[in-house]
C-alpha cells in the first residue's frame, strides 16, 4: 500500500514538473488573474471561486487532457533511486546494442557525407530561398538528381541486428520453456499470452460492435453505426480525451476521425500551434540539411509509388522537412532507449563544447519512413494540424517501432509475440515455413516496422491504428501479423521457399482487419 501511494505521488510529481513550463500552465495563470476582477470571485472563498471558474470557462477539461497525455506518454515511474538511464531503458545489453546501432548509422549517414563531398548542413543563399519559398506547395514537380543518396539503412539492416541480440547474462539452456522457441528473436522478455491478449483487448471479442464489421453487414446500420456515430459526436463536445480513446476501441466514424484522433493525442490547434509550424518552415527555407535529400529519396521510392498516398508527396514534403528541424522532439530521447546524434563543428571533432545534435530533431530517417505520415494525410488538409498530429503519434509510437528496447510495445517485443503466438497456436504451419526456409519474421517484420502503412488498404489501416491510439499500445501489430499468416495458412503450407511464402504474402490490400483480429483472438487461438 505504502509502495502504490510512494509510486502515485512520484507520478503527480513528475506530471506537475513536465507540466509547469508549459504553455497551458501560463494561460492557466493568466485566466486566473483575469477572473479577479469577477464579481463571482470572493476573497474569503477565494481557491474554490477561482476553481469553479476553470471549470465552467472549460480549462479544467483542458487540464484533464494535458495530465492524461502525460499519463500515456511517460513511461511509469522507476525507482526514486534508480539512475536516470533506466528511465530510458533498464536493461544494460539493450542499451548497449541501441548505442551501438547508432554508430553504426552515423558511420554510414557520415560516409555519404564525405563520399559525395556534401556538408551535413549550408544555408541557402537569398535566390534559392526564394526559389524554395515560391514552390512550397508543390515541390514534387521538383526533380532533384538523388541517383548517388541511398537510405541509410532499411527494416531488413534493422532485423538482422535483431536476429543477433543477446542477453549476455542469460543461459537459455537452463529453462526449457524458452529453448523450445525456434523463432529468430532469442532474447527472453516478457510478453502477453493470448489468455492475457483476449482481457486486454477484451472489447474486440466477438459480442461487441465494431466499425469495420457491424457497419459492413447486410443488416440495417441503425443497430449500430448509427447509434456509435451519435455517441462520438456527444464525446468531441464533452472534449474528454479519455473518454475518447475508450470510444475509439470499437472504431472511429470516417466523418469524426480526425477529431477524435486530434483529442486522444492532445494536439492542438490554437494560432501558436500554427505560428511554430512557420517558425519550422522558415528554418527549411534558410537552411539546406543533408536529411533534407534522404527525406526526398524515400518520399520517392515509397509513397511516390503507392497509389493510395502519391497525390499527397507534398504534404510529405512539407511535414517532414519541418519535422527534421523541431527541437521539441527531443524530449522524447528522456523515455527512448535511443539518443540523438551528435555532429561536431568543423574542425573541432570530439571537443563537446562545439557539438550540436544532427538533425535538429535527433531523428535520422531510414527507408519506409515517409510512411508514418501518408496515412494521416487523408485526416488532415491544413499542414500545421497534419504536422502536430503526426509528431504526437511519433513521440508516442511510431519512436518504438525503430529503436533497441525492451518495452511492451517496443520492436523486439512485437516480433517476439508474433513469432510466440504462431508457434504456439498455428505450430504445423511456423514449423513448415521454418524447415523450408521462411522463417515467417523475415516476411512479416516490415508490416510491423511500418505499422502495416502501405500494405493494407487505407480504410483498414485507419481502423488498425483506431485501436492502437484506443488501447495505447503497438501489440495488436503483433496480433494482425499473425492473424494474416493464419488466414493464408492453408496456401502456406503448399510452398517449398522463402519467395513462394513471400508471394502469397504479398498483397494485403483485400484483407479486413477487424476480422482477422476477431477471428485470430477469439477463436483461431482458442
Amino acid at each position: 500500500m505504502q509502495d502504490e501511494e510512494t509510486e502515485l505521488s512520484l507520478t503527480i510529481a513528475q506530471v506537475v514538473q513536465k507540466l509547469q513550463g508549459s504553455n497551458l500552465h501560463s494561460q492557466l495563470e493568466r485566466q486566473a488573474r483575469g477572473c479577479m476582477c469577477s464579481s463571482d470571485v470572493h476573497l474569503e472563498s477565494l481557491k474554490e471561486d477561482v476553481k469553479e471558474f476553470l471549470r465552467k470557462s472549460g480549462w479544467k477539461k483542458k487540464l484533464q487532457n494535458a495530465v492524461f497525455r502525460e499519463l500515456n506518454v511517460v513511461p511509469s515511474v522507476t525507482h526514486p533511486a534508480s539512475p536516470p538511464e533506466h528511465l530510458k531503458e533498464p536493461l544494460a545489453y539493450m542499451r548497449k546494442a541501441q548505442a551501438s546501432w547508432e554508430k553504426r548509422v552515423l558511420k554510414s549517414l557520415n560516409s555519404m557525407c564525405t563520399e559525395l563531398s556534401i556538408a551535413l548542413a549550408r544555408k541557402r543563399p537569398v535566390d534559392e530561398q526564394k526559389e524554395l519559398l515560391n514552390k512550397w506547395n508543390e515541390m514534387s514537380t521538383d526533380e532533384p538528381d538523388l541517383s548517388l543518396f541511398r537510405p541509410v539503412y532499411a527494416p531488413k539492416d534493422f532485423l538482422e541486428v535483431l536476429i543477433n541480440l543477446r542477453n549476455p547474462n542469460y543461459d537459455s539452456s537452463d529453462i526449457t520453456s524458452f529453448r523450445t522457441h525456434l523463432g529468430l528473436i532469442q532474447v527472453p522478455l516478457r510478453i502477453k499470452s493470448i489468455v492475457d491478449l483476449r482481457k486486454f483487448f477484451t472489447e474486440l471479442n466477438l459480442s461487441t460492435g465494431h466499425l469495420g464489421i457491424d457497419d459492413a453487414t447486410l443488416v440495417s446500420p441503425d443497430l449500430f453505426e448509427n447509434q456509435h456515430e451519435r455517441t462520438g459526436k456527444k464525446v468531441l463536445a464533452e472534449h474528454d480525451s479519455a473518454a475518447a480513446q475508450q470510444y475509439v476501441r470499437q472504431g472511429c466514424p470516417t466523418g469524426l476521425r480526425a477529431e477524435l484522433w486530434a483529442l486522444i493525442l492532445n494536439a492542438g490547434n490554437q494560432p501558436e500551434d500554427t505560428l511554430y509550424y512557420e517558425q519550422l518552415k522558415s528554418n527549411v527555407i534558410q537552411y539546406d540539411l543533408l536529411v533534407d535529400s534522404l527525406i526526398y529519396k524515400d518520399v520517392k521510392l515509397t509513397a511516390s509509388n503507392d497509389d493510395y498516398y502519391f497525390v499527397f508527396e507534398d504534404y510529405l514534403y512539407q511535414v517532414l522537412l519541418c519535422f527534421s528541424r523541431d527541437t521539441s522532439v527531443l524530449e522524447h530521447f528522456t523515455y527512448s532507449s535511443a539518443s540523438p546524434p551528435k555532429s561536431y563543428i568543423r574542425g573541432k571533432l570530439g571537443n563537446e563544447e562545439y557539438a550540436v545534435t544532427y538533425p535538429p530533431n535527433g531523428v535520422i530517417p531510414f527507408h519506409g519512413f515517409s510512411m508514418y505520415v501518408a496515412p494521416l494525410c487523408f485526416l488532415y488538409y491544413e499542414p500545421s494540424r497534419l504536422y502536430q498530429v503526426f509528431r504526437e503519434m511519433y513521440v508516442r509510437y511510431f519512436f518504438r517501432l525503430h529503436t533497441i528496447s525492451s518495452h511492451c510495445s517496443g520492436i523486439i517485443a512485437l516480433c517476439l509475440l508474433f513469432e510466440t503466438l504462431l508457434q504456439n497456436h498455428l505450430p504445423q504451419l511456423f514449423y513448415h515455413l521454418r524447415e523450408i526456409g521462411a522463417q515467417p519474421l523475415r516476411i512479416s517484420f516490415k508490416w510491423m516496422v511500418r505499422a502495416f502503412s502501405g500494405y493494407l488498404a487505407t480504410d483498414q489501416l485507419l481502423l488498425l491504428w483506431d485501436r492502437i491510439l484506443g488501447y495505447n499500445s503497438l501489440e495488436i501489430l503483433a496480433v494482425l501479423a499473425a492473424a494474416v499468416f493464419a488466414f493464408r495458412a492453408e496456401n502456406l503450407m503448399e510452398v517449398t521457399s522463402l519467395a513462394a511464402a513471400e508471394a502469397v504474402l504479398a498483397d494485403l490490400s483485400t484483407l479486413k482487419v477487424m476480422p482477422l483480429l476477431q477471428i485470430f483472438l477469439f477463436v483461431t487461438a482458442a
